[in-house]
């Protein structure tokens, strides 16, 4: 269904510090994610958008408030909970790759799989479709010192998606990537849309908040705006 929520964040604050000294980098915040947005968080430094996609990605934990990813409650699962949600639901891609340096890229992709029930057959088999999909078939043996900046974040795109997460967060994805290669990328993210990926995209370059179907202001913790 269109208008499933996928992630709901409900009075969320996250407090740093305590007394007069306390830091709100989140201040009662509420959004919700629904299936299939693609979504832009847009605001300046210190605004609290990087902090939000850390507790929307189970990276940090809320102070105070609910959050609730396809309807369970996570703020007060266990590290080892966490662990295994981030791995079965949720995908990264950050502004540096964080790709193995002495692994190929198929290798790279393989790896989220390490700990699912799969055959390590099988799991070639699901990274050469994925490395496929973001256009890297002559490139799967390669390492990331033998590929562009544009192909190691394709590859950490495939690596992304690779367990078919219900939600893919992409924290400043084209900040380290020429002009060129960041409309590369973005057309990928475009195409992953369409193909029904739920996207959150944090990013302070206004031609890439454009790509996105909806944007979220944020200002002193809070949200000031959704259009």
């Amino acid at each position: 269904m269109l208008n499933e929520v996928v992630a709901k964040l409900t009075n969320i604050s996250k407090h740093y510090g305590e007394g007069e000294l306390v830091v709100k980098a989140l201040d009662k915040l509420n959004l919700d994610v629904h299936k299939g947005d693609y979504l832009a968080v847009m605001g300046a430094s210190g605004s609290g958008k990087s902090t939000a996609m850390n507790i929307l990605g189970c990276l940090d934990r809320p102070t105070f408030g609910q959050y609730l990813l396809n309807g369970n409650a996570v703020e007060d699962l266990s590290d080892d909970e966490l662990a295994d949600l981030r791995n079965q639901e949720l995908g990264f891609v950050f502004q540096q790759f964080h790709l193995l340096q002495d692994a190929s890229a198929l290798e790279n992709v393989m790896l989220p799989m390490l700990y699912a029930c799969i055959t390590p057959s099988e799991r070639k088999k699901l990274a050469e479709t994925a490395l496929e999909r973001v256009g890297l078939t002559d490139r799967m043996n390669n390492r990331p010192n033998q590929l562009s900046g544009g192909q190691q974040q394709r590859v950490a795109i495939a690596r992304a998606i690779i367990n078919k997460p219900s939600l893919l967060l992409a924290d400043e994805p084209t900040g380290a990537l020429d002009s060129s290669t960041t409309e590369d990328v973005l057309n990928l993210f475009d195409d992953l849309h369409k193909q029904g990926i739920t996207l959150v995209l944090v990013t302070h370059e206004d031609e890439v908040a454009l790509r996105a179907k909806k944007k979220a202001l944020f200002k002193d913790g809070r949200i000031i705006k959704i259009s």
